[in-house]
């Protein structure tokens, strides 16, 4: 069974020639126009020669542009098979409910399929060997930057996530070649997450980008793992995308998990233990549902 086209260029990505790059860069960005062009199309856009395209068909496992169009082409109608997320005034509240569900899913698929495990297991072996991770992110994802230092806390990391931009300039420079900055952006194109990420390069630490391929934060990394999610900002705070973003750093968290080795088991243990005294257990939660144990005004 063929492996989802669109994340088989992107981690084709460093074996390729440079023509060939630009090829698979238009082709990521713009899947839904290719499959309805002509090679000599193709080739325009790219701004290539006709036989570049061929051999990156074949760079790719293509025997002919045909099929490498008829691949892309499967791709898409599967990731668009559950709808397409459009809010209308006249949508009742359920409508809107389940439109929300559909474009989640749709785009969580969307990402599972175009992401580049390479780039996931590259980036958590640094972040594993690494003494500190800092994660940066404004707006939502800032909030996806204290998800990240939550899950990392637990891993007995040092770990500080900040989204002003002041903070992240002073947190860049202490940082050091054993230490691994996660710049998180959503539009790939932050001016002030661009600097912070410059600052923590200067000062010898790895930068770890999760934004779109071909844009300047994604660029300027030293790990980037690329999240592609097409959406309407100016209407909507970005929603899917920051959910996309959240799955990404689980796979981080798991991942430096698994490369801690069966010994790290224990301390994730005493980290349960010592929140589970603060939690009701489940019969002081029967006992107040019958009534028992309230005191009357």
């Amino acid at each position: 069974m063929n492996s989802p086209i669109l994340a088989q260029i992107s981690s084709s990505i460093p074996q390729l020639r440079k023509s060939e790059v630009k090829v698979a860069e238009y082709v990521l960005k713009a899947p839904e126009q290719v499959v309805h062009m002509r090679i000599v199309d193709l080739a325009q856009e790219a701004q290539v020669s006709e036989p570049t395209i061929v051999r990156f068909c074949r760079a790719i496992g293509c025997n002919s542009f045909q099929e490498f169009k008829v691949r892309v082409a499967q791709e898409i109608a599967i990731s668009n098979n559950i709808g397409q997320f459009a809010i209308a005034d006249s949508d009742s509240i359920e409508e809107l409910c389940s439109k929300i569900a559909d474009t989640t899913i749709q785009r969580l698929h969307q990402v599972k399929t175009q992401l580049n495990a390479h780039q996931v297991g590259e980036a958590a072996r640094v972040m594993s060997m690494a003494t500190r991770v800092e994660f940066y992110g404004f707006g939502a994802s800032g909030a996806v930057a204290t998800d990240a230092q939550h899950k990392f806390f637990r891993l007995n990391v040092a770990t500080a996530a900040y989204s002003d931009p002041h903070m992240q300039a002073m947190s860049a420079v202490t940082l050091g070649k054993n230490d691994v900055a996660v710049a998180i952006s959503q539009s790939g194109r932050t001016r002030d997450l661009l600097n912070t990420i410059t600052l923590a390069q200067q000062h010898g630490a790895h930068v770890v980008s999760l934004a779109p391929a071909n844009t300047p934060v994604s660029r300027a990394a030293d790990l980037p793992i690329h999240i592609n999610i097409d959406e309407d900002t100016d209407q909507f705070t970005p929603m899917t995308s920051r959910i996309a973003h959240l799955m990404v750093i689980d796979m981080l968290a798991v991942a430096v998990t698994q490369q801690r080795g069966p010994e790290f088991a224990h301390h994730l243990s005493n980290i349960k233990r010592s929140i589970k005294s603060l939690r009701l257990d489940h019969g002081h939660d029967a006992l107040e549902t019958a009534g028992v144990g309230k005191t009357r005004n």
